[in-house]
């Protein structure tokens, strides 16, 4: 299998789109001033956003071409760790994000002791 036209085509396409977006961001404006901005959008973001921004975060494009392929061939068990996952994720949304709001705090590592 290899590369076609079409594929490099698709290929270059997505890279000058995603370079275009970003060039236009950081030449538009200025808005994020701040770590605080820049990091936290000034806290002014609802939680769809948020939540999307962070399954974005913890999928992979490992696990993506991945898991399917797992449970192809060894079967559902791998459908275990999904549900682990959303169980162990249930902890630290209710126990440590609402501390690090309070504390307006971004890392755990800006706690001090």
């Amino acid at each position: 299998m290899e590369f076609s036209t079409a594929d490099y085509s698709i290929f270059v396409l997505l890279l000058v789109l995603s370079a275009a977006i970003g060039l236009f961001y950081a030449l538009s404006g200025g808005r994020q001033r701040t770590v605080q901005e820049f990091l936290l959008a000034n806290r002014s973001m609802g939680f769809l956003p948020v939540a999307l921004s962070l399954l974005a975060t913890f999928q992979s494009a490992v696990a993506i071409l991945g898991v399917p392929s797992e449970i192809y061939r060894f079967g559902t068990e791998y459908w275990f760790l999904g549900c682990s996952y959303f169980l162990g994720l249930l902890i630290p949304a209710h126990v440590f994000i609402p501390i690090f709001y309070r504390l307006q705090i971004t890392s755990t590592y800006e706690v001090r002791g």
